[in-house]
């Protein structure tokens, strides 16, 4: 895919994936604009937005054909990280490759966009693929406004490394805010070489009002070399 004139090229990609390589997470700023970060939280209501098996109502997920925000973000996103999952890859000891980049005409992330609807005392604690073979990096956004929606609702992050206490963050989210994230694992510089972090990732209890949310999985064709 040309990614030339996206919307994504505003950004600094070259601080974007130091920062995931370096924290496991990094921010996108402003990624949908309140109009259409409204939208994509309206279509949380949508008969289109298919309950998934086996969760709560909360969790919704959105059939192709994705709306315009979200049509070709996945392949757009998918192309700058790449190298970044490859490496990862590599670096922990996965014998897969990634392509370069999708085929927005006949590759479809491998699972829909999901969104999420959280209401007084809703939480939830998320659990992404630990499979070696998927893509390593996933996208969250926030479609709800935290200064008149909802209070509580923080997006936290928490890192286990080998003989380590856990490491929490919590992800500064405004309106249409997104954030790119390590999904279950990745690799860290030590002393000794690389070793293996294990991420966790939740959204606090919500305190007041209806928190909406979106997670958007990055997952391509990986394979084995040969």
């Amino acid at each position: 895919m040309n990614a030339a004139g996206h919307p994504l090229d505003r950004y600094d990609w070259t601080g974007i994936v130091g920062q995931l390589d370096a924290e496991g997470w990094a921010p996108l700023p402003a990624l949908f604009s309140p109009p259409q970060a409204r939208a994509l939280a309206r279509a949380f209501d949508d008969p289109a937005a298919v309950r998934i098996s086996g969760e709560r109502d909360e969790r919704r997920a959105l059939r192709l054909p994705a709306p315009p925000p979200l049509r070709d973000l996945p392949c757009a996103l998918y192309a700058r990280l790449a190298p970044l999952a490859q490496s990862w890859a590599q670096r922990l000891g996965h014998d897969v490759r990634y392509r370069p980049d999708l085929d927005a005409e006949r590759t479809a992330p491998d699972g829909p966009a999901v969104l999420t609807c959280l209401r007084l005392d809703g939480y939830e604690a998320l659990q992404h693929a630990h499979d070696d073979w998927a893509f390593p990096i996933r996208l969250v956004a926030l479609l709800s406004d935290p200064a008149r929606d909802f209070s509580g609702g923080e997006f936290v992050m928490t890192e286990q490394r080998p003989r380590q206490q856990s490491r929490p963050l919590v992800l500064p989210l405004g309106l249409g805010d997104a954030a790119l994230i390590a999904a279950a694992h990745r690799p860290i510089r030590g002393a000794r070489g690389d070793y293996r972090a294990t991420l966790r990732h939740a959204v606090s209890r919500v305190r007041g009002g209806e928190r909406r949310g979106l997670e958007l999985p990055l997952d391509g064709q990986a394979f084995a070399p040969g």
